[in-house]
């Protein structure tokens, strides 16, 4: 099993060596794509990771997909463009969603409970998963969704005014509006506020790295435990991912993670014990564990919703395998949405939906055996 579970990631690493090239663009000149970016009210600033390779084209290297570009060209995200040998971000400031949410909504149940973040996301994503849960907005390109004009002075204000002490960057993939991402968070801890972000982890270390030392917590979206999964279903690569939950975890950003269970594609027991495992091994038995359950969108409209019996076999697996935090997700109700204690099984928080109803994690700790639980509570 152990030669496997190499091989597959030697694969990976192999598969992540090539990148996409684009050279063909609607746009017959210069003067048409400036249009097109002035009638959609898009940005043109210039992006951060990339390398010109001469002749007018430059290569992404911002995430794992690397794309090449001619000129005129745009990455796979949507989001970039090549205007004459430099690469540009379209939605710097472009927010298509603005949202003052919960901080459970992201989800985080160990990062501030009860607080609120105030949120946002632009159009487009480095993948294109098969079953995106948001993709109206995900999976369209910046001048198709309707948008905001908020800079991060903006973003970071509003914040405030709402009295919430966290910026989430979520709903899409923050890793394609990563400058305007990574301006807003430098910003938002200048003004004492803490950013969160919920993402695929399709970034590389590098940009990845130098975002962290403005991060307090992430949670991100494991989405299978196999190459061929993330191929398949998402058209991406599962050793970038891996990469970028054992980077956070070193940089002593506080972590969680997100399996969404799509029945008959990932529910495999002994994959899900695999990547239980790999959780346990990797990045320590504290790191929560979500099991978020399917609802039939984009492209999987023809499957059924996950059944809670698969999601609670999911939970069993990963709580015998030594992961001390499992939750259940997208059942409102459901009593492994709480949080407990390993050491005494004392409820520690008592959730409704979205809404913390009890507490008694205290001063970072249980209140009923002292047990430290690991977590951001104040």
């Amino acid at each position: 099993m152990r030669r496997l579970f190499l091989l597959f990631l030697a694969t990976g690493v192999l598969a992540c060596l090539a990148w996409a090239v684009q050279f063909t663009t609607p746009f017959a000149n210069l003067a048409d794509a400036l249009k097109m970016i002035r009638a959609a009210n898009l940005s043109k600033y210039e992006a951060l990771y990339y390398k010109k390779l001469g002749g007018g084209v430059v290569q992404c290297r911002l995430c794992p997909n690397r794309c090449t570009l001619g000129n005129l060209a745009r990455g796979l995200c949507g989001d970039r463009i090549n205007l004459d040998g430099k690469l540009y971000s379209l939605v710097y400031g472009k927010p298509v969603a603005v949202h003052l949410d919960p901080i459970e909504k992201k989800p985080l149940s160990h990062f501030l409970p009860g607080t609120t973040a105030f949120s946002i996301a632009t159009a487009g994503c480095n993948l294109g998963c098969v079953f995106c849960q948001n993709w109206q907005i995900s999976q369209a390109k910046p001048e198709e969704a309707e948008h905001e004009n908020y800079p991060p002075e903006k973003v970071v204000a509003l914040a405030l005014a709402a009295g919430s002490p966290t910026i989430a960057y979520t709903y899409t993939e923050p890793a394609v509006f990563y400058e305007y991402m990574l301006a807003t968070a430098k910003l938002a801890k200048r003004k004492g506020l803490r950013n969160i972000m919920h993402s695929c982890g399709y970034i590389n270390p590098e940009p990845l790295k130098a975002l962290l030392k403005y991060m307090d917590a992430c949670n991100i979206d494991l989405k299978g435990f196999s190459e061929e999964y993330y191929q398949k279903m998402s058209n991406g690569h599962l050793l970038p991912v891996l990469e970028t939950l054992k980077t956070i975890k070193k940089a002593g950003v506080w972590l969680e993670i997100t399996n969404l269970v799509v029945p008959g594609k990932n529910d495999d027991p002994a994959m899900i014990r695999r990547m239980a495992r790999w959780i346990r091994d990797n990045l320590g038995p504290d790191t929560p564990l979500y099991f978020a359950a399917f609802h039939p969108e984009y492209r999987l409209q023809n499957l059924p919703p996950t059944p809670v019996e698969t999601l609670e076999q999911a939970y069993k697996i990963a709580r015998a395998e030594g992961l001390n935090y499992v939750y259940i997700g997208n059942v409102f109700g459901h009593t492994s949405g709480d949080t407990y204690c390993p050491d005494c099984d004392k409820l520690l928080i008592k959730r409704s939906g979205y809404s913390v109803e009890v507490n008694n994690v205290v001063a970072g700790k249980c209140r009923f055996c002292g047990r430290p639980i690991a977590g951001v509570w104040e």
